[in-house]
């Protein structure tokens, strides 16, 4: 058996194989942690963002029901992406309150120890 022909029918299954995508399962966990990582942190449902995630993914189950799995694929990567943006800005404003308050601390001992001199 020549090698040529192995090689051809070899590349004809690889290409059949790419023509249909596999079930996203795996990415619909990950988006699902990242939505529950969001709210843990203290995003809520009136936020865009998490709003904009969770319709994505669920846009995302129903194409894995149409077995779509290419939109639920794209789907549940952008509600992903998005889940974790509602989750940096939560974070982004909880760490801004803490600067407040360090600064707003530092200033009053700046000033106990001004009187203090």
């Amino acid at each position: 058996m020549s090698i040529r022909p192995l090689f051809a029918a070899l590349a004809v299954a690889s290409l059949a194989g790419c023509a249909s995508d596999p079930a996203p399962t795996e990415q619909l966990k990950l988006t699902e942690q990242a939505l529950e990582q969001a709210k843990a942190v203290g995003a809520t449902d009136d936020q865009d963002d998490l709003q904009m995630a969770q319709a994505k993914y669920a846009q995302a189950r129903s194409a894995m029901l149409g077995k779509s799995y290419k939109d639920a694929r794209m789907q549940a990567e952008e509600a992903e992406l998005d889940a974790r943006l509602a989750e940096a800005k939560v974070l982004v404003a909880k760490s801004e309150e803490q600067l407040h308050q360090l600064d707003t601390r530092l200033n009053r001992l700046h000033k106990q120890l001004g009187s203090a001199q």
